[in-house]
C-alpha cells in the first residue's frame, strides 16, 4: 500500500511517466531489465524435497525502437508475486507475466543458485553437503519458449598420457563439467523434468572420479585409486558425458563443456560437444492409392 500523508506525497496522476516519451532515434533494444538480484528461492529436489537458497537473478525484456525505456521496478514486483519458486514449470509463467506487465515481445530469465547435495564418502561413510552451481534459464519469443538447465559439477581427472609414459604416478587435476539441457516436450507442451541430480551423475561417472567434500584418510586411498584406474583426457570426459546424454529421451538438445585446471601446465585445457536430436519423420499413412 502506498504511503500518504508525507510532504513530498503526489498523486500518481501528476507525476511524468517518462519511460513513455518516444524516443526518436530508431534503434531497438534486445533486451533491457535488471540483473544481480538476490533472491530466496525454493527448488525441488529428485526426491521432491524442498530446498531454500539464495539465487542470483537476471530479468530482461525487449524494447521496441520508438518507446524510451521500461519500467525496472515492474520486474521486481513480477518475482515478488511467484514468492521465490523456481522450476522448469514456474518460468514460463514468470515469462509470459514479463510480457503481458511490460508490453514486451519477447522476454528473458536467469536464475542461478547453488543447490545443494548431502554426499557420502565412499569408505568411512562420512557425510557432507557439498554445493553445485545450477541456472535455470528461460526465453519467449512470441509464442515459442525455450527452456535450459544447467548444471557445473567439479570432477577429478587423471592424464593417460602422464600415466602411460611415468614410471610411477599420474598427474591429476580437478575439472569443471558445465551440462547444458533442453528437455523435450509432450503434444500438450510439457517439458519432460530432467533433475540436476541427473546431470551431476552423468558427469561424475564421466571423470576419472567424483569430488567430495569430506574424506577421511580411507577416502583419499580410494578416491586416489580409483581416478588411477580411470584415466581420461578432457576430450574423453566431453564424449562420455555426450554418449550418455544422448542416450536419454527426455533430452532434446544439449551443451557440454568441459575445462580441466591443469596441474603440471601454465595453462588450463577444454573441450566442447554440442548436439541437437534429431527429428523422426513421421511415415503418411497409406490410403492404398497407387
Amino acid at each position: 500500500m502506498a504511503r500518504t500523508g508525507s510532504k513530498y506525497a503526489a498523486s500518481p496522476a501528476t507525476i511524468a511517466d517518462v519511460h513513455k516519451q518516444s524516443d526518436q532515434r530508431g534503434i531497438p533494444i534486445d533486451r533491457t531489465g535488471v540483473s544481480d538480484v538476490s533472491y530466496p528461492i525454493v527448488v525441488f529436489d529428485r526426491n521432491q524435497n524442498r530446498q531454500h537458497t539464495v539465487a542470483k537473478i537476471s530479468m530482461g525484456v525487449n524494447l521496441r525502437q520508438q518507446v524510451k525505456g521500461t519500467h525496472m521496478s515492474r520486474f521486481i514486483e513480477i518475482l515478488n508475486e511467484y514468492e521465490g519458486e523456481m522450476s522448469i514449470h514456474s518460468l514460463p509463467l514468470i515469462l509470459r507475466r514479463l510480457k503481458e506487465r511490460l508490453g514486451a515481445d519477447n522476454a528473458h530469465m536467469e536464475v542461478t543458485f547453488p543447490f545443494f547435495l548431502a554426499r557420502i564418502a565412499p569408505e568411512s561413510g562420512a557425510k557432507a553437503l557439498m554445493d553445485y552451481e545450477c541456472s535455470l534459464i528461460g526465453e519467449l519469443e512470441g509464442d515459442e519458449d525455450r527452456f535450459i538447465l544447467r548444471v557445473r559439477v567439479p570432477v577429478a581427472s587423471l592424464c593417460p598420457c602422464s600415466k602411460k609414459i611415468s614410471d610411477y604416478g599420474a598427474h591429476n587435476q580437478r575439472g569443471y563439467v558445465t551440462i547444458d539441457v533442453r528437455c523435450s516436450s509432450s503434444k500438450e507442451g510439457i517439458p519432460a523434468m530432467v533433475w540436476a541430480e541427473d546431470l551431476i551423475d552423468i558427469a561424475e561417472k564421466s571423470a576419472s572420479a567424483p569430488v567430495y567434500p569430506l574424506l577421511k584418510r580411507p577416502d583419499e586411498r580410494y578416491v586416489t585409486m580409483q581416478a588411477y584406474d580411470n584415466p581420461v583426457f578432457v576430450e574423453d570426459i566431453a564424449r562420455g558425458v555426450a554418449k550418455r546424454l544422448e542416450k536419454d529421451q527426455r533430452i532434446s538438445w544439449f551443451q557440454v563443456q568441459v575445462v580441466n585446471h591443469e596441474s603440471i601446465h601454465s595453462h588450463n585445457v577444454f573441450a566442447c560437444v554440442e548436439w541437437t536430436r534429431p527429428k523422426v519423420e513421421r511415415k503418411k499413412k497409406s490410403n492404398g492409392a497407387k
